[in-house]
């Protein structure tokens, strides 16, 4: 296992947790625990594995991607204790939470696929009448080749949001908490990005590591201005514990 805290200590990330777990919304504590990632460092690639090398599990709280900000938080939002929190970034991040490249959740959609139990669609809740319906095939791409080696295709019905049909009622479906997935219309990628939604009285936020040179950071960004020129969205709800 490799670990960088980055400002954290592991006393003081497990009394965080603690405390966490206390708060009783679902939408609150993932407000709270995705809160302590802003301004944090953007970086990809920081997992280790690939089909030649040997997964390692890694947890780097100092620097994050839009999928691994989500695996910290997801994984932190079930856990109360330091050491609860890395058996369940196992489970979160790896199908049965067996460390391996070949097991890793390396598509958003797989999280629904493989952690039913934590995460449950609700695009079409939230999305309504406008909600579409798509098969594609993840991790193959329109020429045949796929994006990742190692990683068999495979065939998936994915619901989105088309972007012209996010209107206010759908904004109002909303809710503080929810893993949002910007859909991607490139053959074999179900997203291009994802973030989560923050809905506190005020402006709707996407909360995200964004990879633009001028943030490069996790930020909170009015997300209908974000997803305005995007193809469409997918909506992710995490179960009450």
């Amino acid at each position: 296992m490799h670990i960088l805290f980055g400002k954290w200590t592991e006393n003081k990330l497990d009394q965080f947790l603690r405390e966490a777990l206390a708060v009783r919304d679902t939408g609150e504590r993932i407000d709270l625990i995705s809160r302590q990632f802003l301004e944090t460092a953007y970086k990809g690639s920081t997992l280790t594995g690939d089909p030649q090398t040997p997964e390692d599990l890694v947890v780097n709280l100092q620097e994050v991607d839009c999928f691994t900000f989500l695996d910290y938080v997801e994984a932190m939002r079930l856990s109360g204790s330091f050491f609860e929190f890395i058996k369940n970034l196992k489970k979160v991040r790896y199908r049965g939470g067996d460390v391996a490249f070949q097991n890793r959740n390396h598509f958003f959609t797989d999280w629904l696929e493989f952690n039913s139990d934590m995460v449950h669609d609700v695009t079409e809740q939230v999305g309504g009448p406008g909600t579409k319906s798509i098969t594609k095939i993840l991790n193959q791409k329109e020429n045949g080749s796929v994006f990742l080696d190692g990683v068999q295709p495979a065939e998936r019905e994915i619901r989105f949001i088309p972007s012209g049909s996010i209107n206010e009622d759908v904004i109002s479906n909303l809710q503080t908490g929810d893993y949002a997935g910007i859909y991607s219309e490139l053959h074999g990628l179900d997203v291009s990005h994802a973030g989560i939604i923050i809905k506190n009285n005020g402006p709707v936020y996407l909360r995200h590591a964004s990879s633009k040179s001028s943030y490069h950071k996790v930020i909170d960004q009015d997300f209908k201005h974000y997803i305005y020129n995007r193809p469409g969205l997918i909506v992710f709800r995490p179960g009450n514990l």
